[in-house]
């Protein structure tokens, strides 16, 4: 019996070891259910802001020679014996950009020059008989008719003496065409003369652009160009270069019927560097107009759309679709699904996801409303 009643003894101590074991264990477990989780990542919040900023008409197009000049021979069937300029050359007016053999030309002027001084003989004795004859008129020595002769072989040999005086005219311009000069200042875009090549009269020797100005040729949609208006200001991007300005000159008076878009030419101010040929982008800066902006690290664009993270109550994120229109700089416009007195996280959206638990590490960044700096904008 002494036995048994230790057994019992036992069992009913291990028993109450297992049950207080057990009440341990689920209360444990229930502290550990109802702890906060571990935050997955720190943040700083910021806010919208209202700016001021100019409105940006976008367009695409070429950089392409205001005017070109095409330089061609005038003479017909000369030979080509010097090339003084090449590609990439400045030039000035009248300055002699090749030569062409002028050794038959001269000596056809040479020619023309003595038959003009043979008319001249000839108009000269011609006139002599003409006075004469005149002088014996009056006293009925000689017949109306011989008189008329003299008087008309004067009026023919003056017309000869034109005749050969505009021939002779002719073979100095011809000489002159020997020395192909330059139409204006300008650089030269093409050469397509060569030395020893026949040149027949109109072919195109040099192209050059006049004066060396550019401008841009672009295209914008008709939806814009209403808002377009001569001397806007212009900001051109081309690959290589810094941002070039430029001023709107023109605006086309007609649309494409294919694209329906409207053509611009552009200004590009001197010394900018760029080439013609050029593809460009770019936009016309046509007025200014407020916008609620935030960075653009506060904004994640997910399966196709926009969103913000606000932080809750809970330090949970929230996922907010917005709306966003310009991106200017570091700056995205959002135009609906945020106000200006939201706080939002300010960077690293793209480690969060909705309902993840954040540490919030600074108070509100920016401030609530305000004017920024001007900054251009693109619809």
């Amino acid at each position: 019996m002494k036995h048994r009643r230790i057994a019992l003894t036992g069992a009913a101590i291990v028993a109450l070891a297992l049950v207080l074991i057990g009440l341990g264990t689920r209360d444990e477990g229930r502290a550990l259910a109802n702890a906060a989780p571990a935050p997955v990542l720190s943040v700083a919040l910021t806010r919208a802001r209202m700016s001021s900023l100019p409105i940006r008409v976008p367009a695409t197009g070429n950089v392409v020679a205001w005017q070109e000049a095409s330089v061609g021979a005038e003479g017909d069937g000369l030979r080509l014996t010097e090339v003084r300029v090449n590609v990439g050359d400045s030039v000035k007016r009248g300055q002699v950009l090749a030569l062409f053999d002028a050794g038959i030309v001269e000596a056809e002027l040479a020619e023309a020059a003595a038959a003009v001084a043979k008319a001249e003989a000839e108009r000269s004795e011609a006139q002599a008989n003409a006075q004469r004859a005149r002088d014996l008129d009056r006293t009925g020595a000689m017949s109306s008719q011989q008189i008329h002769q003299y008087l008309v072989a004067a009026m023919t040999a003056q017309a000869q003496v034109n005749a050969a005086r505009a021939i002779e005219q002719r073979h100095r311009l011809r000489l002159r065409q020997t020395r192909v000069l330059a139409p204006g200042n300008g650089v030269i875009t093409s050469r397509i003369a060569t030395v020893g090549a026949v040149v027949p009269a109109g072919q195109e020797l040099f192209r050059l652009i006049r004066d060396g100005r550019l401008e841009w040729r672009a295209q914008v949609a008709l939806s814009d160009m209403q808002e377009l208006n001569m001397g806007q200001r212009v900001s051109i991007a081309v690959q290589g270069h810094p941002p070039i300005p430029g001023r709107l000159r023109m605006v086309a008076p007609v649309v494409d019927t294919e694209t329906r878009n409207g053509s611009i030419y552009v200004d590009i101010s001197p010394g900018s560097g760029v080439r013609a040929g050029s593809f460009a982008r770019g936009y016309v800066e046509v007025g200014e107009a407020p916008a609620l902006t935030v960075a653009d690290s506060a904004v994640l664009l997910r399966d196709g759309f926009h969103y913000v993270m606000r932080v809750g109550p809970k330090s949970n994120v929230m996922m907010t679709k917005v709306a966003v229109g310009r991106r200017i700089g570091e700056r995205i416009e959002i135009r609906s699904g945020l106000s200006a007195s939201d706080a939002i996280i300010a960077s690293g959206l793209s480690f969060l996801s909705e309902g993840d638990t954040v540490r919030v590490v600074a108070p509100d960044q920016g401030p609530r409303a305000g004017s920024a700096a001007p900054t251009a904008r693109t619809p």
